[in-house]
């Protein structure tokens, strides 16, 4: 998909399921910076690790007065199990709907590894200004050090 949106565009504002059953969009942030990462799935390596930086880093995230919200495709009950197991204190949503919001951004794509071919979630961040732009966006993340990162472009705006 050539027309993912991008730095300077409006993030699309398509709701997401959270795990109290409830729904949330990137809208109900306006006002105020908002940090969306996409990240595979729930309790592999990886995700587990940028899910706890993300909730380490959250008292900072909110002294800058920014939101903080994880997604991946993984159902609301899953995000519940996650959360619970690793004390995560920033919010997860699910993005299940065919045409949700990873469709949107083009980053829900196929992935090939060992030979096979798979539908995945690219590891993403966005970072949206209070006016509901992409402010600045991290492709293809590598984990180590990325919340840091992303807090430090959050305190320079």
């Amino acid at each position: 998909m050539s027309d993912k949106p991008g730095i300077g565009d409006m993030f699309p504002d398509i709701a997401l399921e959270t795990p109290d059953g409830g729904s949330v969009k990137p809208s109900d942030f306006a006002g105020r910076p908002l940090v969306v990462f996409f990240y595979p799935k729930d309790d592999t390596p990886g995700c587990t690790t940028e899910n706890i930086d993300f909730t380490a880093l959250k008292p900072r995230f909110d002294e800058a007065g920014t939101a903080v919200l994880g997604v991946s495709k993984d159902p609301p009950a899953k995000h519940a199990r996650f959360i619970a197991k690793h004390e995560l204190t920033v919010p997860l949503a699910t993005d299940a709907a065919e045409n949700g919001l990873s469709d949107a951004l083009g980053i829900w794509t196929e992935k090939k590894n060992y030979g096979r071919t798979y539908m995945g979630m690219v590891r993403t961040t966005y970072l949206i200004g209070p006016d509901g732009r992409i402010v600045k966006m991290w492709d293809k993340v590598r984990v180590k050090g990325h919340a840091q990162a992303v807090l430090e472009a959050v305190q320079s705006l």
